[in-house]
């Protein structure tokens, strides 16, 4: 068996250590279902053991303190709401982390905002990692020797592994177990959970929707739901700006400013995102997923593909089937 530890300390985020043991709980569940024995033995640790509060109502009990002669196979240091505060309060959790990463430890992931712990142990410098979006601009600001992805779910390098925020724990645990116990058993577990198997640790962290949901201007927001649900149709600045009754001059200038972007842009990234849905999603042909996203061709979707996400759609498609 591989021992996980889900790290919690005063203030932990509550949603992402039940979030974290409930995946490898279930995994251990569906193997037991094969009639196969389990493979993760998960313990909740902290710096001192005992009943931790959390930033919610929910209190956990930490069964095992953290150790420096014992050190689990797969560590994950969950996140806080102030992560300053907490840096400050758990320098013991710092040292441990350093002490971890010289071990022959499997894993050592920072969860959310977990990742600073690593950081201010040192861990990341010269390497990609990632945070929750909120604290991409601290870590960038406050450890500049870490390559910050601002936008990835998970990042790996090699035995150290770091996360967006909240449920981003779960795409990353869906990755360990994929490669642990296989991508079967990882989907059986992502529809036990109703997510997404799997979301690519390069993927954006907010969705086309979510981001357009953000979006204060009621005629963009409303634009952008009519985009999302027509990638199909043609969407040209002036088809679109007809729409919202405004210039096209004017409504290239309001969109940017409400969205981040241009309107070319956020639908082609609303036709990426598509794609990539169908193609994890498997049973059509790359020509039926290019008419379906608004593509003019095949060719076009693999190119613009391509540019978006480093490989082909069918690179990419071999990539979530194995």
């Amino acid at each position: 068996m591989k021992s996980v530890d889900i790290i919690i300390y005063p203030g932990f985020k509550a949603i992402e250590a039940v979030s974290a043991v409930s995946v490898f709980e279930y995994a251990n569940f569906r193997l037991e279902q094969e009639k196969k024995p389990p493979v993760y033995d998960i313990t909740l640790s902290a710096p001192s053991a005992g009943m931790i509060r959390s930033d919610t109502l929910v209190v956990l009990e930490a069964e095992k303190s953290l150790s420096e002669n014992d050190f689990p196979d797969i560590a994950l240091v969950m996140g806080s709401r102030d992560i300053q505060k907490s840096l400050v309060q758990q320098p013991q959790l710092v040292n441990w982390c350093r002490r971890a990463a010289a071990k022959p430890i499997e894993l050592l992931a920072g969860i959310c905002t977990g990742t600073f712990f690593l950081a201010e142990a040192g861990l990341l410098n010269g390497l990609p990692a990632t945070t929750h979006w909120s604290a991409t601009a601290m870590l960038k600001s406050n450890y500049p020797l870490i390559d910050v992805k601002d936008d990835a779910i998970f990042v790996n390098s090699d035995k150290l592994w770091t996360s967006a925020g909240v449920t981003a724990v779960i795409d990353l645990a869906l990755a360990l177990i994929e490669k642990d116990l296989g991508h079967s058993i990882a989907l059986d577990v992502a529809r036990e959970l109703v997510v997404f198997m799997k979301r690519p640790g390069g993927q954006a962290q907010f969705s086309q929707h979510l981001s357009s949901q953000m979006t204060r201007h009621d005629s963009v927001r409303d634009l952008q739901q009519w985009i999302l649900t027509n990638l199909e149709k043609s969407h040209s600045v002036v088809e679109l700006a007809k729409r919202v009754a405004m210039s096209p001059r004017n409504f290239t200038r309001v969109f940017y400013r409400e969205v981040g972007c241009s309107p070319a842009v956020f639908v082609e990234r609303s036709r990426i995102e598509l794609a990539r849905r169908q193609l994890e999603e498997g049973g059509k042909t790359i020509k039926v997923i290019a008419h379906n996203c608004g593509f003019s061709s095949d060719e076009h979707l693999r190119r613009v593909f391509k540019r978006n996400c480093g490989v082909t759609p069918k690179e990419y498609a071999l990539q979530v089937v194995n």
